[in-house]
């Protein structure tokens, strides 16, 4: 009797410090909605003791979609504690387990990108009750672009099956007058994709079904209200747009490069927070210009998912306050589509192309956008083809022209065809400036040495086209940082005129890669001392910053105006004025790079300035409250339970 009382206060006492962990609510009504994950009963806690999200819920121990140490909470030490997170619908469950993990079972050999060693999971201490969303709840991730046809406005969306689904839209909210789009469903398998992670357990998850409808027979500068989902489903909450005018004569964009997206958690690859901050000003600058159509441009590097689906998932939920109320449009980078058998790889090429797409081969890219025009190319497997590559559309006084950079681009390829051909027929007196935007830069003082072979054939085959085609400005991203160039050709500065001496028409290269991804590369050293920390700023460099933000642009007939914004005030920067016959009135040769009075004249009759300056910051309403658990500012990390520090590795 006395031995079975010893077993049953043995087991009552094990019973009892087994550690609890609880979730709360368990059902979510959208992306964005916050879980409260609660634990106690952890005996001698640890700085190593982890928490991890599975999505799937029976998702094997490896294959957590993120963690966060359970030090970031203020009580841990105690054995309790309690973590807030912002989860995204991945259409299905969520669960939360809990692990032990010594600093005697680290891992060399198992580490995240930024070689900081992964977690443990051999000593599982607890694990949740799942976690879900709402049913009926509408479809989410949705972002519109144009057709490139006047009277229309293309709108994509995600949702968890491929019954039908439509879009209706109208001028009034909530009275539709019969205007109903059929949506288009279509997805993409694990198998589709070329290598890992990708391919493999760790990385794939489910992408759900991906909608494609075009509201057509828009009348020209309108606010028009929309919805997608259907009856059965749910329906989204109710958006807004301002269809395009094509009697305009002002063009207004955001655009920018290597923006990715953040997380609440840390996970498998290297996330960008400073994608918040930028997103935040846009919408700031969008609720500023009222009911004006605007476009958003992001020239590659779109989510850095890199083989990680969900991260996909997590990027289209940051942007969708943004892009569910203008076109938001994109060009292909390394990171969406290189991997080591892509079709074109010429030998010159070997240092450049490599596995960057994290196994993906372009196939989200190309699936979860549909840009204008019909660019694509065979990716050579089972795989859809590499589509978005190349297109052109006009918006105002402005010619927009998009290239790829990660496929043929020399003559003789189909692209390089496009390109001639387009630029040839720009209409002048309709758009009078070009602009032309790709990722990989044909201009940088950065040090990018492996970029060098593919540099110097761009500068050989399409800078000709450039300057013989009278090009505006030049995009590129690529590189982390902000840099303009002066009026530029061969490397050498073109006179501006601004003196009555003659002139040129010259392509003003921009480097606007500064929008998220938070690796920075060095300047370029001087020749002859290649070791030293001194990267003095060539002439042709006129202005160039470290600073995270995003440029805007602003054209009128007769004036373009380009500004750089910086995230950390959300204030102008750097500005060059060009006019429609190609002249560049600042910042140009002798203008030092700075705005000067430029920002106090005339140009504050064309810049954004005009809708913004002046007002104080507006309240960010639903988009804040999305964002609202995530980190804002890379720094911040460190406080809120990072256990291993970032070891930085030349990437872009």
């Amino acid at each position: 009797m006395v031995l079975l009382l010893f077993f049953l206060l043995s087991l009552l006492s094990q019973t009892q410090s087994k550690p609890i962990l609880t979730v709360s609510p368990k059902t979510l009504s959208k992306s964005g909605d916050h879980v409260l994950i609660q634990w106690s009963g952890i005996d001698s806690p640890s700085k190593l003791d982890w928490l991890g999200l599975y999505s799937p819920p029976d998702s094997s121990h490896d294959n957590f979609i993120g963690y966060k140490f359970l030090s970031s909470s203020p009580t841990w030490e105690s054995g309790s504690g309690s973590i807030s997170l912002p989860l995204t619908s991945l259409r299905s469950n969520y669960s939360f387990r809990i692990f032990r993990w010594s600093e005697s079972e680290v891992n060399p050999d198992r580490h995240d990108q930024d070689h900081n060693p992964l977690p443990g999971t051999d000593h599982l201490l607890a694990e949740s009750e799942r976690v879900g969303f709402e049913s009926g709840r509408g479809p989410e991730q949705i972002h519109l672009a144009w057709t490139g046809r006047e009277g229309e406005m293309r709108v994509m969306f995600v949702a968890e099956d491929s019954e039908e689904r439509h879009v209706r839209y109208g001028e009034k909210e909530g009275e539709w007058e019969g205007d109903v789009a059929v949506a288009r469903a279509g997805r993409y398998e694990r198998e589709d994709m070329c290598h890992a992670p990708a391919n493999e357990s760790v990385g794939w998850r489910d992408p759900g079904w991906i909608f494609d409808a075009v509201m057509s027979g828009l009348k020209g500068g309108i606010k028009y209200y929309y919805q997608v989902g259907s009856d059965s489903k749910g329906w989204s909450t109710t958006r807004s747009f301002v269809s395009w005018d094509a009697s305009s004569k002002e063009t207004l964009a955001f655009l920018f490069g290597d923006m990715g997206t953040a997380t609440p958690y840390l996970t498998f690859s290297r996330t960008q927070d400073e994608s918040i901050s930028t997103m935040k000003w846009i919408l700031r600058d969008l609720e500023a210009l009222g009911d004006k159509p605007a476009l958003v441009s992001h020239i590659g590097d779109i989510s850095y998912a890199r083989g990680y689906s969900w991260l996909w998932d997590e990027f289209f939920n940051l942007i969708e306050p943004v892009a569910s109320k203008v076109p938001y449009h994109v060009c292909i980078g390394n990171h969406e589509y290189d991997w080591p058998s892509q079709p074109w790889r010429p030998e010159w090429s070997n240092s450049i192309y490599g596995t960057d797409g994290g196994g993906e081969c372009g196939v989200p890219y190309s699936l979860r956008f549909n840009m204008p025009g019909n660019s694509s190319e065979p990716t050579g497997t089972r795989a859809p083809a590499t589509q978005n590559l190349y297109y052109s559309f006009d918006m105002g006084t402005v010619h927009f022209v998009y290239m790829s950079t990660e496929t043929n681009f020399l003559p003789g390829s189909s692209q390089y065809n496009f390109l001639k051909h387009d630029l040839e027929s720009v209409d002048r007196t309709k758009t009078p400036f070009v602009v032309v935007q790709g990722h990989r830069p044909m201009y940088t003082t950065s040090y990018e040495s492996r970029d060098a072979p593919l540099r110097q054939r761009m500068l050989e085959h399409l800078e000709p086209l450039f300057v013989k085609n009278n090009v505006t400005l030049a995009l590129w991203g690529h590189v982390h940082r902000y840099e303009r160039f002066c009026p530029l050709k061969n490397f050498t500065c073109g006179s501006m005129g601004l003196k009555g001496e003659s002139w040129e028409a010259l392509p003003v290269h921009v480097v606007i890669g500064m929008a998220g991804q938070d690796w920075q590369p060095t300047w370029e050293p001087r020749p002859d001392h290649p070791h030293d920390p001194v990267y003095p700023q060539p002439k042709r460099s006129l202005y160039r910053t470290g600073e995270f933000g995003y440029t805007r642009l602003v054209a009128t007939k007769e004036k373009l105006i380009l500004s750089f914004v910086g995230n950390h005030d959300g204030e102008v920067h750097d500005m060059v004025e060009i006019l429609a016959s190609g002249q560049v009135l600042n910042g140009g040769d002798g203008d030092s790079g700075r705005v000067g009075a430029v920002l106090k004249d005339e140009a504050m009759e064309y810049s954004f300035s005009h809708y913004v300056w002046g007002g104080s910051v507006l309240v960010l309403g639903g988009f804040v409250g999305y964002v609202f658990g995530f980190v804002s500012h890379a720094r911040k990390r460190a406080a809120s339970g990072r256990s291993w520090t970032f070891v930085k590795s030349e990437e872009t």
